[in-house]
């Protein structure tokens, strides 16, 4: 039996999703990336806040780190994205 050593499939790079989303389309991006559906990351992240909070810590981390998908032509980002974006930005400076 040969074990493979790497993955050599095509997987989107990791961003939030910009039309699966439920918050700031974090779960929607692991989706993407993982091919895991969207709703079994929202119940992972849920559980994991109720199981002590470390779901939200960790999906705020993720809606800050993550780089958002390209908006389709003439959207907007919503207020709450430019916050995080403008964060993110300073974060990468100061790093």
């Amino acid at each position: 039996m040969t074990i493979p050593t790497s993955y050599t499939g095509n997987r989107p790079p990791l961003r939030r999703s910009s039309t699966e989303r439920m918050l700031g389309g974090v779960c929607g991006g692991l989706a993407a990336y993982t091919g895991v559906d969207a709703v079994l990351w929202r119940a992972a992240a849920v559980a994991l806040t109720l199981a002590g909070g470390a779901g939200l810590v960790l999906y705020a981390v993720l809606w800050v780190l993550t780089p958002a998908e390209p908006l389709p032509p003439g959207e907007q980002p919503r207020p709450v994205d430019r916050f995080v974006d403008r964060l993110a930005g300073r974060l990468d400076r100061a790093g």
